[in-house]
C-alpha cells in the first residue's frame, strides 16, 4: 500500500543538495566502454595501442628514429602485465605525475596539425583501467638526457581529483641515454587474429617503417618488426585555424579571448588564409568596422562576422601540416609484411573538410599466397594508427564498396566488398580525424572524405586491372593451352581408333593447331608471349609507374 509521504513534495533547495562536480576521470571510471574498454580482449589492445602511439608520436617530434620494445606476461589467463620501453626524448620529472595520472592532460588539443594522440585522454586512461580492474598503481621510468638521472614514479589516479597519487618516487642511476618505460597490470584476454594486439603491431610496421619494434606475446614468443625505412616522417607544421571550419560557439570565444586590437588585425592574425583584402571584405559585408575592438562585439554583430566568413571565397588551409607516409614507404612496408605477386601505392594530393586538411593514402597488394576465394581484405589506418574495429561503419569501407571493381577484374555483387586475393591499405592524414566516438575506431562518413577514398581506391583499381589483363588472363590461357597439350596423345589415340587415321599424324595435325591458335589465345589475355612476367611484381616510383601504365 502507498504510503503518504511518498506524495510530499521535495523543494529545489532540498534537490540541490545532490549536485556536485564530475571530475573526467570519475566519469570515464564509470563510462571506460566510450574509450574502448568495453571487453577483455579489446582492453589489452588498447592499452597497447596508446602506449605504442605515445612513443612514436613523442620521437617523431624529437626527430628521434624510435625503436620500441612491447613486452606482454600472462600473470593468469585475465590477467596481464605490459611493459612498454621506448628510446624517445622522454618526460620531465614533474610533468609525469600529470602524464600519467590526469585526463585531459596534454599538449595537442589546441594544436593544428597531424598527430596521434590529441586529447589527452590515451594513457592516463589506460592507467585508470588498470587501476580499476586490478587496483595496482602504474610504474613509469623516464629520463631526458645521458648526464641526468632516470626518473621512476609509483601512482594511483584520484578519481575525485583528477590527478596523480604519488605512492613512491626516486632517482636511479642508468646508461639509458633517454626514453620512457611503462608498466601496468591489467585484466584482459589475450587472442590472436585480425583485431588482436599481434595484428595490430603489424599493421603498425606497415604505416610505420621508420619503426623497429620488439614484440614479446603473452606465449613468449618474440616478434621483430625491422625497420624498413631510416627516414623520418616530414615534421608537420601548426597551422591556424580555417575560417570555414570555425563553429560560431567558436569565434565569440575567440573574440573574447584575442589580444589583436581591431577586427582586421584579428581576422588576419588568428586565422589562416585570411589577408588584409578579404578580412576588409568580410568586415564591411558584416556591417562593421575594422577598428572595431574584437572584445566590444555583441553577439548579433559576431553571428553578422561569421556568416560572411562562411561565404566568403578563401582558398583551402596549408597542407604542411599534414605528414604523409609517402608512396615509396608505404609500397615498401607492405611489400615487407605481405606475401603477394603485384604491388602498387598512391598518395592523393591533399584536400579540405569543413576547412581540416587531409590527405588519403592507398596501397594494394595482388596474389601470391592471398586467398582468391574470400573477400578482399581492408587494412584501415588514421594518422599512422591502425584502425582494427567497426570496419562496417567507417567511411573507409563505404568508399571501397561503392567501387566498382569489376571494372579492374574482380567479382563484386551489389555493393559488397569484392571478392579475390586482395589487402587494401587506406592511410587518412589529417590535422582533426572525425572519429565517430572517442575510442578512434571508425572515420566519419564526410562526403569529401569518401570521395578521395574512391578516387584513391580507382587509381589503384586501374593498375591492378592493367597487371590482371596483361599477366593473370595470359597466364590463365597458357594453362589451359598446357592442359592440352597434356591430352594430345590421349586425344589422338581416340581419334585414330574412330577414324583409322596414323595417330603420328594426328598428333602432329593437334600440334600444329594449337601453335596456331596459342597468339590468340595471349591475345585474349593481352599480353605477347614474349612479354609474359612470371613473379613479383613491384612498382617502385613514379618513373616505374609511368613505364609500367
Amino acid at each position: 500500500m502507498t504510503k503518504k509521504e511518498d506524495f510530499k513534495e521535495k523543494d529545489a533547495e532540498e534537490l540541490s543538495k545532490e549536485l556536485r562536480q564530475v571530475s573526467v576521470s570519475a566519469f570515464f571510471e564509470r563510462n571506460r566502454h566510450l574509450l574502448g574498454y568495453d571487453n577483455l580482449s579489446k582492453a589489452l589492445l588498447t592499452v597497447v595501442k596508446e602506449g605504442v602511439d605515445n612513443f612514436l608520436d613523442a620521437s617523431e617530434e624529437a626527430r628521434i628514429l624510435p625503436d620500441g620494445e612491447v613486452k606482454i606476461k600472462a600473470i593468469s589467463d585475465t590477467r596481464f602485465l605490459i611493459t612498454i620501453e621506448d628510446n624517445g626524448p622522454g618526460i620531465p620529472k614533474e610533468h609525469l605525475p600529470r602524464v600519467f595520472g590526469s585526463l585531459l592532460y596534454g599538449s595537442k588539443f589546441h594544436r593544428l596539425k597531424m598527430s596521434r594522440g590529441i586529447q589527452g585522454i590515451g594513457i592516463s586512461a589506460a592507467v585508470l583501467y588498470s587501476q580499476l580492474t586490478t587496483g595496482k598503481a602504474v610504474k613509469v621510468w623516464s629520463k631526458t638526457a645521458k648526464d641526468k638521472k632516470m626518473h621512476f614514479y609509483e601512482m594511483y589516479i584520484d578519481v575525485h581529483k583528477n590527478q596523480a597519487e604519488v605512492k613512491k618516487e626516486e632517482a636511479i642511476d642508468t646508461n639509458k641515454p633517454h626514453g620512457v618505460k611503462i608498466e601496468l597490470e591489467i585484466e584482459a584476454k589475450y587472442q590472436k587474429g585480425k583485431q588482436g594486439v599481434d595484428e595490430y603491431l603489424r599493421q603498425t610496421s606497415i604505416t610505420n617503417p621508420h619503426l623497429k619494434l620488439i614484440y614479446t606475446n603473452p606465449d613468449n614468443e618474440k616478434i621483430i618488426f625491422p625497420r624498413a625505412s631510416n627516414n623520418l616522417p616530414k615534421e608537420p607544421k601548426e597551422i591556424k585555424p580555417h575560417p570555414h571550419g570555425t563553429e560560431l560557439g567558436v569565434l565569440i570565444r575567440m573574440l573574447k579571448e584575442t589580444k589583436s586590437r581591431n577586427l582586421q588585425s584579428f581576422l588576419t592574425s588568428e586565422f589562416c588564409r585570411i589577408g588584409s583584402g578579404t578580412a576588409k571584405e568580410m568586415i564591411i559585408k558584416s556591417q562593421l568596422n575594422p577598428n572595431d575592438k574584437p572584445q566590444n562585439l555583441m553577439h548579433d554583430q559576431a553571428e553578422k562576422l561569421y556568416k560572411s566568413m562562411q561565404e566568403a571565397k578563401v582558398i583551402a588551409p596549408p597542407t604542411d601540416c599534414l605528414s604523409p607516409i609517402g608512396e615509396d614507404d608505404f609500397l615498401k612496408s607492405v611489400q615487407t609484411e605481405i606475401k603477394a605477386e603485384f604491388y602498387t601505392a598512391i598518395t592523393r594530393s591533399p584536400t579540405s573538410y569543413r576547412g581540416y586538411p587531409f590527405q588519403v593514402e592507398a596501397s594494394l597488394a595482388y596474389g601470391g599466397e592471398l586467398n582468391p576465394e574470400d573477400s578482399i581484405k581492408i587494412m584501415r589506418f588514421a594518422n599512422r594508427v591502425p584502425l582494427l574495429y567497426q570496419q562496417s561503419a567507417c567511411a573507409t569501407t563505404e568508399g571501397i564498396k561503392e567501387t566498382n571493381w569489376r571494372a579492374y577484374g574482380l567479382q563484386q555483387s551489389g555493393g559488397n566488398l569484392p571478392i579475390g586475393p586482395v589487402i587494401l591499405a587506406i592511410h587518412i592524414a589529417s590535422v582533426w580525424v572525425p572519429f565517430t566516438s572517442e575510442a578512434k575506431e571508425a572515420i566519419a562518413h564526410y562526403p569529401e572524405i569518401i570521395k578521395e577514398i574512391k578516387l584513391a581506391v580507382q587509381e589503384c583499381g586501374r593498375r591492378l586491372g592493367i597487371y590482371i589483363r596483361k599477366n593473370v588472363k595470359a597466364r590463365e590461357q597458357r594453362e589451359k593451352a598446357n592442359l592440352f597439350e597434356k591430352y594430345i596423345p590421349e586425344l589422338a589415340n581416340s581419334l585414330s581408333e574412330i577414324t583409322k587415321e596414323n595417330k603420328n599424324k594426328l598428333i602432329e595435325a593437334l600440334n600444329k593447331r594449337l601453335k596456331k591458335d596459342l597468339p590468340l589465345l595471349l591475345e585474349e589475355g593481352r599480353i605477347d608471349e614474349k612479354k609474359e612476367v612470371e613473379g613479383v611484381v613491384v612498382e617502385r616510383n613514379k618513373n616505374e609507374k609511368q613505364s609500367t601504365l
